[in-house]
């Protein structure tokens, strides 16, 4: 299995609960798939640096997880096909790096 972090900038006028629900929702579908799940970090409300389907503003929430390609392909393609995502991208992080970029704890 490889690292993965994933960002989703959900839409600002959902509420927290809602974001957690789908946030959950897609993590259960990595599980379903064999992944394991990492840290998952929201970061709440932030501006976006340019507009995006004329907001200004969005929620953005972090998670990583140890996954086989395909299942990684499945989550891209479900975040693709959701109203509430205004953007997403999975990024492939290297092995000594795993963890340590949202605020998990660090084995040392």
């Amino acid at each position: 299995m490889r690292p993965y972090e994933v960002m989703i900038i959900f839409d600002p006028d959902l509420d927290a609960e809602n974001i957690r629900e789908i946030v959950e929702r897609s993590v259960g579908q990595l599980e379903a798939k064999g992944a394991e799940r990492g840290a998952v970090d929201f970061w709440g409300k932030r501006r976006l640096a340019y507009e995006i389907d004329h907001r200004s503003d969005g929620y953005y929430v972090v998670l990583q997880a140890r996954a086989e390609p395909g299942a990684m392909e499945e989550l891209h393609r479900t975040l693709s096909l959701a109203d509430e995502v205004i953007r997403h991208k999975v990024l492939r992080v290297p092995d000594h790096v795993y963890g340590k970029t949202v605020g998990a704890p660090v084995a040392e």
